[in-house]
Parts: structure tokens; sequence; C-alpha cells
């Protein structure tokens, strides 16, 4: 049963990693983490048709990444996971390194 439900986890994880695998999707995560905002906001910020940003956003809601609310004609999305900003921020930190590291090897060539 143990290894049942561990499948469970890697498949939600899974699911939740993909949510977040899009250079638009990061964007408008980027910019939900300051928070909440409607469709039109972020469709101008990330500078994306509408139609495509909800798409996006419908993903990452199915997915539990996001939450939304709608306020009379508009819909407003807000983090469900906050802790993606530091997940992201790990990822910068990664991405500092490995760029250290190649300017290193190119001195070295």
């Amino acid at each position: 049963m143990a290894k049942r439900s561990q499948k469970l986890l890697y498949d939600k994880q899974a699911e939740i990693l993909k949510a977040l695998s899009h250079p638009l999707r990061i964007a408008i995560l980027d910019y939900l983490k300051d928070g909440e905002q409607c469709v039109c906001d972020i469709a101008k910020k990330v500078g994306s048709e509408r139609s495509n940003v909800s798409r996006h956003l419908a993903l990452m809601v199915n997915a539990g990444v996001l939450s939304y609310k709608k306020q009379g004609l508009k819909v407003i999305y807000k983090l469900q996971m906050p802790c993606t900003s530091k997940f992201f921020s790990c990822l910068q930190a990664c991405i500092k390194q490995q760029a250290k590291e190649t300017s290193k090897l190119l001195r070295a060539i």
C-alpha cells in the first residue's frame, strides 16, 4: 500500500512541475508573487493575449498552483502555493552557480 501512495505522491508532484514548466507560466507566477491580479493585468504584464494567458492559468489552477475568485466580470488569480517563489529562487541560485563554473571553464580555454 505504501508503494501505491508513494506513486500517487510522485504523480501529483510531476503534475505540479509540469504546470510550472513553461516560460509564460513562470512569468505569471513571478507577477503573482506580489499579490492577486486579474487576467487583464496578468496578460498585459507578461505581454500575451488574454486567451493564451487564460489557458495557462486554467492549467495551473487544475494543478493546484493557483486559485481564483470572480469579482463581477473580472477573474482574480492568486498563488495557492506561495512556496513557488522559494523554488524559483533556488533555481536561480543553481543557474548562477552553473554560469560561474562555465565562466571558469571558458577562462581556462
